[in-house]
């Protein structure tokens, strides 16, 4: 048995699991929450102690990621974020911070580069919101209803959210410390490395193949802990024998492709492989240090210190190095050697007994050390590593299990996700806790993305089918997409062009237009027939994604549904509306909160918003930010049919639908008054219909009221 090296200091308590939905005592279960809550918290600062160098926390460690300043703040914005939309808080800590730190970064690409200069907050400031967002956070624990088990619906469940987010931003932002000049960092006593090494290549064991007996593997989740909403649902499927082998490829192991020329025998690459390759003139795993021509001189990049070549530790490569690989050996061999699919992976895990151990039987949940371990270290059955060390590749890309649904106060955790482009990772690493270290976890990450991630191969005649722009079935985003992109209906003319046409009547400048409330983009696309710019803005990451995935001149397909079980295919071309990449150039697609507007650098000459004031949990907070953003002259456009609803808008917030004082006060009224100061109302109000199609036989027929206003 491995010797414990016990990673924590007594004042910072060693991770437990995630906690059990249901008891017998609310009370109790409170308290538990309380500790996971505080524990997680304290864990997540700790990472940062690692950090020697002002510069650390406001250079980028790669280019296609925030700087780490801006995970040090995110997690807690979260809290804030999901507590304010599921109406468990009325007000911000800090507007500024919750604006700037809501959304993290998922790179479409290796070569995204986002140059945008934020001025971000001062480490003083951070560190004085994060306490004040831990203080509310213990409040609303303290406080909170609590009835067991805990549901989606329960206020403990946002609460799980935001330590389980956290958790994961632990895990993501220990790979960014491990991209930083070593100069910028620190070794901490309590995130201690693996002492455990075999430095000679040769000494390394020698992995072998196990068979393995086919059977049916159902997925889906039912133990009695948090879930992301990618792990509910079922899917059943037959796998077929195959072997696996025994141990993680290790750094010895994967050397002899490297000294084989596997980097530069394009045979081994697919297409997307070599894309990568050749942008990052890869020629050995990131994380090594040195030269392949000096093997040993070679060095290894951990989190805080460089250490000479541990050859048994589990290689670090992306999904697109570890499929080179096989293939490599796939030919070497005469087998058919690929990486595990999710199902064959689920078949191993079998080896490990349960999510709930005494005592964490592999390289997991930081219960050994903050660094891989030898491959050969922790045995789990006939294999090693079927848990922990370092997370596994598969060849599956995610995709929702059948009944998918997704959580409402995360909507875009999973979805954009399902391209065919996220390939499962499973096992988790040294560093994964909570949720990422049980059997029913589901993480996905773009091929080409580094992780604390390896792999094991199988012999295996699986073929994982490819899944690239697979129909969005998501009721939502379908809905939308025939109401901004599909046929009319009853003659009515699209919703999104008839606005669009109005707005080109009423405004002379034509250089900046924002369209906010944009969906899946179709109005953002129109304006950019006649603006110079164009910025379109939604809450929604999964029609955010829909319009970029169209901008980027891809076509898109979704389903909508005829009756019952029966969905008709259809397919959204912007060609097939006279738009081409032109248009596309002129438009920035962003991810937004309405009623916390992130200032703008240069003002609008027209201002959009359609359907969104009666959606908002602040119209007339909305109404104020935006006022900002319009230029003298530049015009404020709204349409809606005042659906006033307290799912969406508290009603002391409705502007209209009201009686005030004992009279009837209507939307248009309270427009007149709250815009009187700054605009002037430049047409007479006007209908303009629309109608969403639900199924083939229901139709929700609707009139909004469309009112035009110049600023003064």
């Amino acid at each position: 048995m491995a010797q414990h090296h016990q990673a924590f200091s007594p004042e910072l308590p060693a991770p437990t699991h995630t906690l059990l939905l249901s008891g017998s005592d609310a009370e109790q279960k409170r308290q538990e929450l309380l500790g996971y809550f505080q524990q997680t918290w304290a864990l997540y600062e700790s990472l940062f102690d690692c950090l020697a160098d002002e510069q650390a926390y406001y250079t980028k460690a790669i280019s296609l990621r925030h700087p780490l300043v801006f995970y040090f703040g995110h997690t807690a914005t979260f809290y804030i974020n999901k507590l304010v939309a599921a109406g468990l808080l009325d007000n911000r800590v800090d507007d500024h911070i919750e604006a700037m730190m809501a959304i993290g970064v998922d790179e479409m690409s290796w070569d995204d580069l986002d140059a945008t200069h934020y001025a971000w907050p001062t480490l003083a400031e951070l560190r004085d919101y994060r306490g004040k967002v831990r203080h509310l956070v213990e409040s609303v624990i303290k406080e909170m209803p609590l009835t067991l088990p805990i549901g989606w619906d329960s206020p403990a469940w946002v609460i799980l959210m935001g330590i389980e987010h956290e958790r994961i931003h632990l895990e993501t932002s220990s790979v960014l410390i491990r991209q930083l000049p070593l100069a910028w960092v620190k070794p901490q006593p309590y995130w201690p490395a693996c002492p455990d090494a075999r430095h000679d290549r040769h000494a390394v064991p020698q992995n072998r193949l196990i068979a393995v007996a086919g059977a049916r593997v159902t997925q889906g989740k039912t133990d009695d802990t948090y879930g992301w909403d990618n792990e509910y649902g079922t899917l059943s499927t037959e796998v077929k024998p195959f072997e696996a082998s025994q141990m993680l490829a290790s750094n010895a192991e994967f050397f002899a492709f490297i000294t084989a020329g596997g980097y530069r025998d394009d045979r081994w690459w697919d297409e997307e492989g070599l894309g990568w390759r050749n942008f990052a003139q890869a020629t050995m795993p990131t994380f090594w240090v040195g030269s392949p021509e000096e093997p040993d001189q070679l060095r290894l990049r951990l989190m805080t210190e460089e250490v000479a070549m541990p050859w048994d530790w589990p290689v670090e490569v992306n999904q697109l190095e570890a499929a080179a690989f096989c293939r490599w050996k796939a030919d070497k061999t005469g087998k058919s050697v690929q990486l595990p699919s999710e199902a064959e992976w689920l078949l191993l895990r079998e080896q490990v007994e349960g999510d709930r151990w005494l005592q964490a039987p592999g390289n997991l949940n930081l219960a050994w050390w903050a660094s891989s371990c030898p491959v050969d270290r922790f045995a789990q059955g006939e294999f090693f590593d079927v848990v922990g060390n370092v997370w596994q590749w598969t060849t599956t890309p995610i995709n929702g299990l059948e009944g998918f649904k997704v959580h409402p106060l995360y909507d875009d955790f999973s979805t954009p996700t399902f391209d065919g482009k996220h390939a499962l990772i499973k096992g988790g690493s040294w560093i994964s806790t909570g949720n990422e270290a049980i059997k029913s976890s589901r993480y996905a990450f773009r091929r080409h993305f580094f992780q604390h991630a390896g792999f094991r191969y199988v012999v295996s005649n699986h073929q994982e089918k490819k899944m690239l722009n697979p129909y969005e079935t998501d009721s939502m985003v379908s809905q939308y997409l025939d109401f901004q992109y599909g046929p009319g209906y009853f003659g009515t003319e699209n919703y999104a062009k008839a606005l669009v046409d109005i707005a080109c009547r009423m405004t002379d400048k034509r250089g900046r237009a924002l369209d906010i409330g944009c969906a899946t983009g179709r109005a953002s696309f129109e304006l950019a027939r006649y603006f110079e710019q164009v910025v379109g803005m939604d809450y929604s990451a999964r029609f955010i994604d829909v319009a970029l995935q169209l901008t980027s001149g891809e076509d898109f397909r979704y389903v909508t549904q005829e009756e019952g079980d029966l969905v008709e295919y259809h397919q959204v071309r912007l060609k097939d509306f006279g738009l081409a990449a032109e248009q596309a150039s002129r438009i920035q697609f962003m991810q937004g909160d309405a009623c916390n507007l992130k200032p703008q650098k240069a003002g609008y000459d027209l201002v959009l918003a359609a359907n969104l004031i009666d959606r908002l949990r602040q119209p007339k907070r909305f109404l104020q930010d935006v006022t900002r953003m319009i230029n003298t002259g530049g015009v404020l456009m709204l349409s809606s049919p005042y659906t006033w609803l307290e799912e969406y808008t508290p009603k002391e917030n409705w502007l209209g639908g009201i009686r005030e004082n004992g009279e009837a006060l209507t939307t248009y009224q309270a427009l007149q008054r709250l815009l009187a100061a700054d605009f002037e109302e430049i047409a007479a109000p006007q209908d303009v219909p629309f109608v969403i199609r639900e199924t083939a036989r229901k139709y929700q027929h609707s009139v909004a009221q469309l009112t035009v206003w110049r600023k003064r």
